[in-house]
């Protein structure tokens, strides 16, 4: 065929006839390879989907299914006798071996009451030495006056203001009057003192501000004294006074610092709390109790408190008790039938001891203002009280309630507190009081 091509194109036609064969070639031989791969691909596909990995065939062969069966329901089997006696065994070994290792609980015992009465007993350490230098280098004056310097502040003050340069006329009587009111003397005392004042005045044809000022000094020192009730004598033995006010007005602390003053006049003393519906305020007495050293009685908790002020009454007898100071629970004045439960109390102490309870003090706390008036009228009608305790005078410029007290209800005030400290519970004098009222040196006190 290729002599039948003319000469001139024989040489190309080679060639190219050359080529060809040669690509057909290579397209045979990469075709055949490509097949050859694909099949072995296949194969090892095929080789992985039946055989398992080695080490996967090595978990299936050791893994045993009824053997982990039983081990599944061997706990369930088990149960009963994990809950019954087995248990207790092993936990009284276990009990038994924790003992060894730790310290006996006597042991523990002893030390958290160590540690305990050390607490208790450190204010006195801090306290007493302070008490007696700050008394000497102060005196009992100057820190009345320095507890009242709030009333103070709050009454002068503003009497000042409307005094100074202006004309005695009905404009400034007004305001005289609002000045009281808002000092807390109560709306039907501070027109008992604009009428006496202003009586005084014309009689004595007096007409400047500061005779004004110096007459109402007088006038509250009157309803002062007036109210003025005597320390306890504590003349019978067993002495028995049962102590009253609502929740928040310091009557624990009251007793506690009561306590204390009377035992430092040489009584043996007794505190029975017959507060039982709230069991930190039988806690917070019994610290007070152990802190000042005396005699504590108390109930169960929730318990008839009348039963607790019987039982004190006869320990008290038994033991020697000079004085008896009998804790009852901060009820609400408005509450009916818990001031009932104090009548009840009052009369079973008065059955077992013959003129007991001998004083029935009221707490009140200064910081209410008139609310303390009700309260205290309140609970005269249901228990008759012989005495006034007045707290927290160092905290508010409401002190002038003392005065609206001692006018309107004509109780004697026994006691006023000034401070935090033991000896911050004072007999009320009224002469000191409203002359550390209406002190107008130049001395301040820190």
């Amino acid at each position: 065929m290729l002599n039948s091509i003319p000469s001139p194109y024989s040489d190309f036609v080679a060639v190219a006839v050359i080529f060809v064969l040669i690509a057909v070639i290579s397209f045979t031989i990469a075709f055949f390879f490509e097949r050859k791969t694909q099949k072995q691909a296949q194969e090892l596909e095929i080789e992985d989907d039946v055989k398992p990995p080695a080490e996967t065939q090595e978990v299936i062969e050791d893994l045993d299914v009824a053997g982990d069966l039983e081990a599944v329901n061997e706990p369930i089997e088990e149960v009963p006798d994990i809950q019954g006696p087995e248990l207790q065994t092993q936990t009284t070994q276990l009990s038994e071996e924790l003992l060894e290792t730790e310290p006996p609980p006597q042991e523990i015992y002893e030390e958290e009451e160590i540690k305990t009465e050390e607490i208790e007993e450190e204010p006195e350490v801090l306290i007493e030495p302070t008490e007696e230098v700050e008394e000497t280098k102060e005196g009992l004056f100057a820190r009345l006056r320095h507890g009242l310097s709030k009333t103070q502040a709050g009454l002068l003050g503003r009497l000042d203001e409307i005094l100074s340069k202006r004309e005695i006329d009905e404009s400034l009587w007004d305001d005289f009057e609002e000045t009281l009111i808002m000092s807390d003397l109560g709306v039907n005392t501070t027109m008992k003192l604009r009428e006496n004042i202003e009586t005084k005045l014309s009689k004595q044809s007096l007409s400047s501000a500061e005779s004004i000022t110096d007459t109402l000094k007088e006038e509250i020192l009157e309803i002062l004294r007036s109210a003025q009730g005597a320390p306890i004598k504590a003349d019978v033995s067993p002495f028995v006074i049962m102590v009253a006010g609502v929740n928040g007005v310091g009557k624990t602390t009251t007793i506690g610092k009561l306590a204390n003053m009377l035992k430092q006049d040489g009584r043996k003393v007794m505190v029975a709390a017959a507060d039982t519906f709230r069991a930190a305020a039988t806690e917070q007495l019994e610290v007070w109790s152990k802190r000042v050293g005396t005699d504590f009685i108390k109930g169960k908790s929730g318990g008839d408190p009348s039963s607790v002020a019987f039982d004190a009454v006869k320990a008290a007898e038994a033991r020697g008790t000079d004085i008896l100071i009998i804790d009852t629970a901060g009820r609400l004045h408005t509450k009916g039938n818990l001031m009932d439960e104090l009548t009840k109390m009052k009369r079973i102490i008065r059955r077992e001891l013959e003129g007991a309870p001998h004083e029935t003090l009221l707490v009140l706390d200064a910081t209410t203002g008139q609310n303390a008036v009700q309260q205290a009228k309140l609970f005269n009608e249901a228990i008759e009280v012989t005495g006034i305790v007045l707290t927290k005078l160092d905290g508010t410029a409401k002190g002038g309630v003392i005065v609206a007290i001692a006018d309107e209800l004509n109780i004697p005030v026994k006691y006023i507190g000034i401070g935090e400290s033991l000896s911050d519970l004072r007999e009320f004098n009224a002469d000191e009081f409203v002359e550390a009222l209406f002190y107008s040196g130049e001395e301040i006190v820190h």
